[in-house]
C-alpha cells in the first residue's frame, strides 16, 4: 500500500515493471504503455477521492474460450484462457462502508450501501448491482465486507466475446477478498460469488466458464459434471517460446435478433437428452446416441443429433487440448482447435444465422484465416457464433500478414494481438514489496 504521489514515483521509477513484463507482455513498449495507463488511473482517482490517499492496485484479466464451444450448459467440458487485456483499479479503503465505484468511460459513479445486500430491482443490469451481489455472496459465505473508493479502467473490449463484464465482477471479488479477508477465499470461490451476482442481482443467466477463467488465469479447463462444483484444472501456457501469438478478430456482426439463434443450441441439446430420459447430455451414454439416431433424428431432427454429436466431441476435445499443452505436444494444440473450429461451423451450425444468409461475417473470417494460415497456425470461431469475434493462433511471422488481411476486410483495428495471462484477479505489487 503507497499513498498515491509515491505509487506515481514508484510506477514512473520502474518498481512495477516486472509485474507489468508478467501481466501484459516482456517488452518495453508494453512496459511503456501500462506505466503511463496505471499512473493514470491514480491521477484519476487523486481526481476524484483526493490525493495523499494510501491505495493498492488490482488487475484482472478478461478471457478467450479455447475448447467446449456451446457444452457448458449441457454441463460438459470447457477449455478457456485468460488474455492480457484487463480492469484494473486503484482502490482505497474508508471506514463507511460504502463502496464507490468509478470506471473510465461510464457517466456514474456506483455507491453501494455493503450493509444493504438484498437485490434491487432498480439495480438490475447495471454495475451497482454486481458490486452488491459480489459482497452479499461473501457474507453468504462468511466473509466480511466494508467500505472502499475505486477507479478502475479497462481495456477488455466490450461486445468482443473476452468477458469484460466477468473481469469487473471479478476484480469486485478480489477486492473484497484482498482488504478485508486477507485472501482467504480462493479464486474459484470468487468466481462462484460473481456468478451469483449476475444471475441474482444483476438478473443475467450466465455459466461459469467466463467468470472462472477471469478469476483463475492461464489456460484451465472447467469440468461442469456438477455445476455447483466445478472441477478446474490450470496449466501455464507460452505462446512466445512456440513463436506466437493469440488473435482475436472482431468480424463486425450484429447480435441483434439472434436471441433464438443461441437458445436453439442449448434447447436441441436438452432435447435430445430429454429422449433418453435425462436432463443435460452429459448424463446420456454417447454410445446411446449412437445406437439411436434414427428415431432420434426422426423425432426431433438432424440438427439436433449433429449438435448432440458436437457435444460429446467437444468436450473430450476440450480435455485433449488440456493435455497437449500440459505435454508441450504444440502440433497436437493447432490440430485440436481446427478440429474444434470444424466441429462448429459443421455440427454444431453457429457461424451464421439462417436467418441472415447475406451476413456470414464469422464465416468469412474463418475462411480468410485458413487461407492465410493453413499449414501454419490454426483457426476457429469462439464463444457464442452466429456473430462476433473468431480466434486463431499465428506464428509471428504471419502476424502482419493476417492482421492485415483481417483489417482490410473487417476494419481497421478489428484484429487484435494478444497472449494468454498466468496470472487471474490479483493485486499488482512492486518488485520490492
Amino acid at each position: 500500500m503507497s499513498a498515491t504521489k509515491d505509487l506515481i514515483r514508484e510506477i514512473q521509477s520502474g518498481a512495477y515493471d516486472t509485474a507489468i513484463r508478467n501481466l501484459y507482455a516482456d517488452n518495453d513498449a508494453t512496459v511503456s504503455a501500462q506505466r503511463e495507463r496505471y499512473v493514470n488511473a491514480v491521477k484519476e482517482f487523486e481526481a476524484l477521492f483526493g490525493e495523499g490517499r494510501d491505495v493498492v492496485l488490482y488487475s484482472a484479466p478478461g478471457r478467450t474460450e479455447i475448447g467446449g464451444n456451446h457444452t457448458d450448459h449441457n454441463n460438459g467440458v470447457v477449455m478457456a484462457a485468460a488474455v492480457n487485456l484487463d480492469v484494473i483499479a486503484v482502490v482505497s479503503r474508508n471506514d463507511e462502508n460504502i463502496a464507490r465505484v468509478k470506471s473510465a468511460g461510464f457517466d456514474n459513479m456506483d455507491v453501494v450501501n455493503v450493509t444493504e445486500l438484498a437485490p434491487r430491482d432498480s439495480e438490475k443490469g447495471r454495475s451497482a448491482a454486481l458490486v452488491r451481489g459480489v459482497a452479499a455472496a461473501i457474507v453468504r459465505e462468511g466473509g466480511a465486507v466494508g467500505g472502499f473508493d475505486a477507479f478502475t479502467t479497462s481495456n477488455v473490449l466490450r461486445g468482443s466475446g473476452l468477458s469484460s463484464s466477468a473481469a469487473f465482477e471479478v476484480i469486485i471479488g478480489a477486492i473484497f477478498n484482498g482488504e478485508y479477508n486477507e485472501g482467504r477465499f480462493s479464486a474459484v470461490d470468487i468466481a462462484k460469488m460473481s456468478q451469483y451476482a449476475e444471475n441474482v442481482f444483476f438478473d443475467k443467466p450466465c455459466g461459469l466458464m467466463d467468470q472462472t477463467a477471469c478469476s483463475v488465469g492461464s489456460a484451465i479447463t472447467i469440468d461442469f459434471k456438477d455445476p455447483s462444483n466445478p472441477v478446474v484444472n490450470k496449466v501455464g501456457f507460452d505462446l512466445a517460446k512456440h513463436g506466437f501469438a493469440l488473435c482475436i478478430t472482431d468480424t463486425k456482426g450484429s447480435h441483434a435478433d439472434l436471441t433464438d439463434d443461441y437458445a436453439s443450441i442449448r434447447s436441441e441439446m436438452e432435447g435430445v437428452a430429454a429422449y433418453f430420459g435425462k436432463k443435460v447430455l452429459r448424463e446420456v451414454d454417447e454410445a446411446e446416441l449412437f445406437a439411436n439416431i434414427a428415431d432420434v433424428r426422426e423425432k426431433l431432427g438432424d440438427r439436433a443429433v449433429l449438435r448432440a454429436i458436437h457435444f460429446f466431441a467437444e468436450c473430450r476435445r476440450a480435455q485433449e487440448i488440456y493435455r497437449a499443452i500440459s505435454e508441450d505436444r504444440f502440433e497436437d494444440f493447432l490440430k485440436h482447435i481446427i478440429n474444434g473450429g470444424h466441429s462448429s461451423f459443421e455440427y454444431n451450425q453457429n457461424a451464421y444465422s439462417i436467418k441472415k444468409p447475406r451476413e456470414q461475417g464469422v464465416a468469412l473470417g474463418v475462411a480468410l484465416s485458413q487461407h492465410v494460415l493453413e499449414g501454419r497456425g490454426a483457426w476457429r470461431l469462439q464463444g457464442g457464433g452466429f456473430a462476433g469475434t473468431i480466434q486463431a493462433f499465428v506464428p509471428y511471422d504471419l502476424l502482419d500478414t493476417y492482421r492485415n488481411t483481417m483489417d482490410t476486410v473487417f476494419g481497421a483495428g478489428s484484429c487484435y494481438v494478444l497472449s494468454v495471462r498466468n496470472y487471474g484477479a490479483i493485486p499488482v505489487a512492486a518488485a520490492n514489496k
